[in-house]
């Protein structure tokens, strides 16, 4: 089982590699990565008092997986996002990679997304506000992007009180 000292922070190189999809044949791994992620989450949302979702190459797993838990867990395995909005906002974010800092970004306000759940099947989520920041957060993530790296300008970092 991963612990918080297995959460990769910036600066870690492997935060900015692409990671692959998840093929069909690997769904056997689905249940300890979802206990993983569930598991650092939760030690986050304990120690910084934040944490909606995280995904897999936070914990160095460099697979397309996102574990989203607003209430009641979802696993999102190989999404595409559809549907972006052209209106957008902004925001300051939080990241558990660099847990006591704030970056302004700028993100569509709602998205359509299509993925695959731990059963394989396959689904589509359209999301708005909040929600879609989220999801287009941790998307970011499976390609190697940071929020930090859509900062809106040199003055758009804070630390958090």
């Amino acid at each position: 089982m991963k612990k918080l000292d297995d959460l990769l922070l910036i600066g870690n190189p492997i935060l900015y590699e692409v990671s692959e999809p998840v093929l069909e044949s690997e769904m056997h791994l689905i249940p300890g990565w979802m206990a993983d992620l569930h598991s650092v989450m939760e030690e986050v949302r304990a120690k910084y008092h934040f944490g909606r979702g995280i995904a897999a190459p936070q914990l160095g797993i460099m697979k397309r997986v996102i574990y989203i838990n607003t209430g009641e867990p979802i696993l999102i395995i190989n999404p595409e996002l559809y549907d972006l909005s052209d209106e957008m906002f902004e925001l300051w974010d939080d990241c558990m990679c660099l847990p006591n800092l704030l970056v302004k970004v700028k993100r569509h306000r709602s998205l359509t997304l299509r993925y695959r759940d731990e059963n394989w099947e396959q689904c589509e989520w359209s999301v708005t506000d909040d929600l879609a920041e989220l999801v287009q957060h941790e998307y970011d993530h499976l390609n190697g992007i940071l929020c930090t790296m859509r900062a809106i300008d040199a003055k758009s970092f804070r630390w958090k009180p």
